[in-house]
């Protein structure tokens, strides 16, 4: 499957898991355990998650921590696959 079949299929997700104050660490596990069970999964990271970090730089971050991949960002959202 292709990376724009994934953003086609990822524009009606749900946003299921979200990044606030805790961080990153604190939805690594969440993510992991979502990824094993579908093929994609959608991140919101909230204002208290970015401080002076872009949300590029977090989704590469969290896609790193859990050995995913990252199929794009669009706004605050991320898209893992």
């Amino acid at each position: 499957m292709t990376d724009q079949d994934l953003r086609k299929k990822a524009h009606d997700l749900d946003v299921t898991v979200w990044v606030g104050k805790s961080g990153l660490e604190s939805v690594t596990g969440e993510l992991d355990d979502q990824l094993s069970d579908r093929e994609l999964v959608k991140v919101k990271f909230l204002r208290a998650a970015r401080g002076g970090t872009s949300t590029d730089e977090l989704a590469a971050d969290l896609a790193e921590r859990v050995g995913a991949d990252l199929v794009e960002t669009r706004g605050n959202t991320a898209v893992y696959h």
